[in-house]
Formats: C-alpha cells, sequence, structure tokens
C-alpha cells in the first residue's frame, strides 16, 4: 500500500498514539478535510489520553477531564431517566376524553365478573400535545448522545452512562404508577 499509514499503535493504558494511527491524508481529495488523524476504539479500555466525546473540539486528555466528562455524562443520563417518568407524568396530568369499557369475564366458579378498562387520549392541536411532542425530541436527542457515549468504548464513560441511569431510575422512578391485574391469579 504506497503512501498509506495503516499502523495501529496502543499506548500502555490501551489508549491509541495519534502519531501512529490511521492517517488518510494521502488518499487524495474526497471532498474531506483530510486532516483527521484519530481513529474510533473497536473495544472496551480505560483510557484518558486523546479520547473525542461527542465533537471533534471536545477531547480528553487528562484524568481531571474524564472525572468532569463522566460527571456530565452521569447527569445527562439521570437527566435521561427523569425526562421519561416526568413526559409519562405530564401525559396522566393531560389526559381528556375518559372512556370505560366493561367487559364480562367468566369466574372460576360459574359467575360473571365485569373488568372495566378506562380509555384515555389527547387532543392534537393542543398546548400538552406540543410540549410533549418538544420533550420527546429533546428525549431522543439526549438518547442518541448516551448512546454515542457508549460507542466510544470507553470504560470510565460507560459506567458513567450506566450508573447516571440507574441513579436516574432510582431518584425518579419510584413514585411510577405499577399497574396491577387483580384478576391474575398466577404466582
Amino acid at each position: 500500500m504506497d503512501g498509506h499509514d495503516h499502523h495501529l499503535h496502543h499506548g500502555p493504558q490501551g489508549t491509541m498514539d495519534p502519531a501512529t494511527t490511521m492517517s488518510h491524508g494521502d488518499h487524495g481529495d474526497h471532498g474531506g478535510s483530510g486532516d483527521h488523524n484519530m481513529m474510533m476504539q473497536m473495544t472496551f479500555y480505560f483510557g484518558v489520553k486523546n479520547v473525542e466525546l461527542l465533537f471533534a473540539s471536545l477531547v480528553i486528555n487528562t484524568p481531571g477531564e474524564m472525572v468532569g466528562a463522566c460527571i456530565g455524562v452521569f447527569l445527562l443520563a439521570a437527566l435521561y431517566e427523569g425526562l421519561k417518568i416526568g413526559r409519562e407524568y405530564l401525559l396522566r396530568r393531560n389526559q381528556v376524553n375518559v372512556r370505560y369499557n366493561s367487559m364480562p369475564i367468566p369466574g372460576s366458579d360459574g359467575t360473571v365478573l365485569m373488568e372495566t378498562h378506562k380509555t384515555v387520549g389527547q387532543r392534537m392541536l393542543s398546548m400538552a400535545h406540543l410540549v410533549q411532542t418538544v420533550l420527546h425530541v429533546i428525549q431522543v436527542v439526549i438518547s442518541y448522545f448516551l448512546m454515542l457515549v457508549f460507542m466510544t468504548y470507553n470504560g470510565y464513560l460507560c459506567i458513567a452512562v450506566a450508573a447516571g441511569a440507574g441513579f436516574g431510575y432510582f431518584l425518579f422512578s419510584w413514585k411510577k404508577a405499577v399497574v396491577v391485574d387483580i384478576t391474575e391469579h398466577c404466582h
């Protein structure tokens, strides 16, 4: 391969040395800048050098920067969980068109029981639905950011995503309503 440098060398902590990673500057003009010398990590590693976080200009190079990034990612994951629960709460609060449907269910002793189902909806052209839509877009963007952070394969950042999601769920979902089917008899 003439003119191509495709050597991959890892430093002491499994991080990539930018001077020896793939260089695409010699590939000719393909419409890109040709000066991007960092390569995406494809296995989990625990390093703090040359870790790109979401944007090319956001590169982690020191332990302090990694701690700050982990705190930010932790909070973002917790916010994501809070946003999910908050949207459920707003949806329940702004429900309209409540209908109750009753259905006969045969009982175990030959009697007939009536089971009631509650059906709810909301109006498409309402402020509540507009707020739900904006919050949904924010939730989707945050979820993709968290996925991309996890795809850095940096162990510290992956742990921060998982810990933040767990903390957010613990913090926000304890009040979440749980549907219990009283006709369920399986143990």
